[in-house]
């Protein structure tokens, strides 16, 4: 887990995406406003986190509107930063 978090606290666009999408489930666009990180780098900071398991998409199938949330290993990080 500390590697984990050392992951996540390395990148502010990580840690912000992390804390937006803590107890929610969000498009992109979504956590792009909230976070207030240009939606490109959204896109490429979900793939990472996706990788590393702390995140998932709910809806894989669809190409737009795609909903994100944390997965169980995310909540558990999350409620440690």
């Amino acid at each position: 887990m500390k590697e984990e978090i050392d992951y996540v606290n390395r990148s502010q666009y990580r840690l912000k995406v992390m804390k937006s999408l803590d107890g929610n489930v969000k498009i992109p666009s979504e956590i792009a406003y909230d976070t207030e990180i240009f939606q490109n780098h959204i896109s490429a900071t979900l793939r990472q986190l996706k990788e590393r398991e702390l995140i998932e998409c709910i809806n894989p199938e669809v190409k737009k509107g795609r909903l994100y949330r944390l997965t169980y290993k995310g909540e558990k990080l999350v409620d440690n930063l």
